[in-house]
């Protein structure tokens, strides 16, 4: 960390990255471009978990209500998906998983309808 803020991770699920291949790339361009938008935003690292199939990017930001709003800002530009956050052991990055809307979410949006 620079001094900057905290860590956290921002995760696409593998099954996500299936259904919607293209997003890595626009999550990617997202990221650098709020960074320029918002200086306190720092894209740290980006990789593929080979064990599980998910893409991360490792970002530093000001705390989790940053991050909540990025994602909010995010789900204008990409397809329907559900966050879930996952805590880290042993004190790492508290990682926000992208994932697919759970099949109960659009039963429920249905029967709204």
């Amino acid at each position: 960390m620079d001094g900057h803020g905290e860590l956290f991770e921002i995760g696409v699920s593998f099954r996500y990255a299936q259904e919607h291949e293209w997003v890595m790339q626009a999550i990617t361009g997202f990221l650098s471009a709020y960074f320029m938008e918002d200086a306190r935003f720092r894209l740290k690292r980006h990789l593929h978990e080979l064990e599980t199939g998910m893409y991360v990017w490792i970002c530093e930001a000001p705390g989790e209500k940053f991050i909540r709003r990025l994602l909010k800002r995010l789900q204008v530009d990409i397809p329907p998906f559900e966050v879930y956050q996952r805590n880290a052991d042993s004190g790492g990055p508290t990682r926000h998983v992208i994932d697919l809307p759970s099949l109960q979410s659009g039963q429920e949006e249905s029967a709204a309808s």
